[in-house]
This record gives structure tokens, sequence and C-alpha cells, in this order.
């Protein structure tokens, strides 16, 4: 079904907005939750209520891309269920990694979550993405928004664990001298 009809069925109140959105994006959604808390369980649960949270903001919201509308919501639930669940042990997951490297070029002082609510920031980061060529914005994306193991990245593209470490650490050098030259660090 068609991403309109989807949002159509929600201002409509019809259920069944949900099963097409589950049938849709279930596997996508399930996808980005896992990579974040790492535990099958966990992953649905956030999906569940990925799909509460959309029910309860479609409408008055009306998404543009539904895809990154969900995959938004259920990226917030699974780092908030991350952070609950490792607020006494620091250290290990993949998402923990991923701040902690991008941290080194975005927040100054600050947690990256922070800063990249920011508009300014958001823009800069989004056009830097844009003008990276489409492997390199792949793999930097797959890190750092979809949270992907570095052995997932060198997998998926083809490249060895090296060079996947090598492109990362010069895109988050370049997205570094994008914020000085914006004045956003």
């Amino acid at each position: 079904m068609e991403d309109e009809k989807i949002v159509a069925l929600y201002f409509e109140r019809r259920e069944e907005a949900i099963a097409e959105t589950e049938k849709k994006y279930g596997g996508y959604l399930s996808s980005i939750a896992f990579h974040i808390v790492g535990d099958f369980e966990d992953a649905r649960e956030c999906v569940n209520d990925t799909y509460n949270d959309a029910w309860n903001s479609i409408p008055p919201h009306r998404p543009g891309v539904l895809s990154a509308f969900l995959g938004k919501i259920t990226r917030r639930i699974a780092i908030d269920r991350f952070r609950r669940s490792h607020a006494q042990k620091r250290g290990g997951g993949e998402l923990t990694l991923a701040l902690g490297e991008l941290s080194e070029c975005c927040a100054d002082g600050q947690e990256i979550e922070d800063a990249l609510e920011k508009k300014r920031l958001f823009e800069a980061v989004g056009a830097f993405l844009h003008r990276l060529p489409d492997t390199q914005r792949g793999v930097f994306l797959s890190r750092y928004f979809y949270l992907d193991s570095i052995a997932e990245i060198s997998e998926r593209f083809g490249f060895s664990e090296s060079r996947v470490k090598s492109m990362l650490w010069r895109s988050r050098e370049k997205l570094r001298k994008v914020l000085l030259e914006e004045d956003l660090l």
C-alpha cells in the first residue's frame, strides 16, 4: 500500500493503518531497534511503541516521508530503552561506540543527541551528507544512523574492516571541518 494511503488510514482513525504499517515497515523498524537495543524482544517492544506513537501523532502531523518519520520514532524509543537498561553499566554496544566516535567531531562537552537536535547543526549535517559520494554516505549512515557494527558494514559494502574504519574517520574529519566552518563547534 502507498504511504499516502497508510497516512490517510491514520487520519481516518482506522486500525488498519497499524496493520499496513507493520506489513510495509515492520522489518525496517525492527532492524533499527535491534541494532540499538541488541535484543529481539526489546526491539519488538520498541516497534510496538513506535506504532502507538505514530497512532497518537498522526493526526495532527502528516509525515512527508513515512519511513523516515517511523524510523525516527523507533530510533528515539530504542535509544531511550537502551539508556534505561544500561544506566548502571556504561560501555559496550554499538550505540555507545558510534556516539562516542561522533562526539569527537560534534559535541563540545554536550551529549551528541542534544547537539543534533539543534536546527542549524541538523541542516549542516544534512548538507554534508548530501555532498558525500553515495558509498561514503551509505557507510556513514549505516554506522551513525542505523548503528551497524564495523563488521556488518564491511560485509554489506564488501570492504575490509580497516577500510570502513578509515572511511568513517575521514568522513568524521570532513564533518568536523564543516562544523567548524559553520561555527557549530
